[in-house]
């Protein structure tokens, strides 16, 4: 009988202790702000992300990189809430989140934030690096032993804008087995979900060659080729020419256009206003300015679709998107 009092002195403590740990954990407890991006935005995002955390101290960033596809279906096939997501390629926006074809809608508007272009990077280790050149470096990636990896077009732009380029620079060097002949050295062993993962092998000299972004070239001081642009989608002005770049996947026969990155906030985010503050910094002059450090164009307004169905607060940032995309 005289335990009892004693026992409910040890659960009072205990409880006053949890209480009392507990209140520092809710009296600091930060929002989560979840970005799901392409992965070559991983670098740039890290600064954007260290530099919005400053500016929203209660405020965490929590960003999952991959293929931007495979990162939009994790929204409209695993139903998993993303407050903003970007893509490497603003045409996978309107395809996978405006619920086109009967699907369920998850936004009604993106804004593009930066350009890119397509190239292939190399080592000085690389066969033939001492050679390679912008004029005939088709003819040496072709050659017999040389390695080159690349994205999967079926999950990731890069891997279905490198197919395009080529498609598109068969005509251009006046060369019809050029796509065919590059793409046997880049079989599907060498493809991973997204091209930045394929960096360390090239680096060890596992692979020779690797179809990458001009950003990731200039990030990770890489030699790159400086490919015509009018074949490495980097040009608003060339459109037209870039729709006649093919490339079959098994998401659908898709035409090559500029390279425009873009954002959204789908319509479920959890946290909409953290989210469109967070946009807001992407396409504003410090992101701008930390996207271009890293090797991106950025606009100086950037361009939008369905710019009335925006937020007010970055309605005011943006353009309307003109007929030639982004320019």
């Amino acid at each position: 009988m005289k335990r009892k009092p004693l026992l409910h002195a040890l659960l009072a403590a205990t409880g006053l202790a949890v209480l009392a740990g507990a209140a520092p954990a809710r009296a600091g407890a930060k929002a989560t702000l979840t970005v799901f991006a392409a992965g070559t935005l991983a670098v740039p995002y890290r600064d954007i992300d260290h530099a919005f955390e400053k500016l929203h101290p209660g405020v965490v960033v929590q960003p999952e990189f991959g293929g931007s596809v495979k990162m939009v279906k994790k929204i409209t096939e695993l139903h998993q809430k993303a407050d903003l997501y970007a893509a490497a390629d603003y045409s996978v926006i309107p395809k996978y989140l405006f619920g086109q074809d009967g699907h369920q809608r998850y936004a009604t508007w993106y804004a593009g934030f930066a350009s890119n272009a397509i190239t292939f990077v190399y080592t000085d280790k690389s066969k033939y690096a001492h050679e390679i050149n912008g004029h005939d470096w088709f003819k040496l990636l072709a050659k017999p032993g040389v390695e080159i990896g690349r994205s999967d077009p079926d999950t990731d732009p890069s891997g279905y804008q490198t197919v395009q380029m080529l498609n598109l620079a068969g005509r251009y060097y006046h060369d019809p087995r050029l796509e065919q002949s590059v793409l046997a050295n880049a079989p599907r062993t060498n493809m991973r979900d997204t091209e930045t993962s394929l960096i360390s092998a090239l680096q060890l000299g596992q692979i020779d060659y690797l179809a990458i972004y001009r950003s990731d070239a200039l990030q990770h001081h890489l030699n790159h080729l400086k490919l015509p642009a009018k074949i490495n989608l980097s040009e608003p002005r060339y459109a037209d020419l870039y729709k006649t770049g093919i490339a079959h996947t098994k998401n659908g026969t898709l035409t090559g256009k500029p390279i425009v990155y873009a954002l959204t906030i789908p319509d479920n985010a959890a946290h909409k206003k953290l989210a469109q503050a967070y946009a807001a910094f992407v396409l504003g002059p410090q992101g701008r300015k930390i996207l271009a450090r890293h090797g991106f164009g950025t606009f100086q307004v950037p361009p939008a679709v369905g710019r009335a169905q925006m937020p007010a607060s970055l309605q005011k940032l943006v353009k309307p998107w003109s007929a030639k995309g982004a320019g």
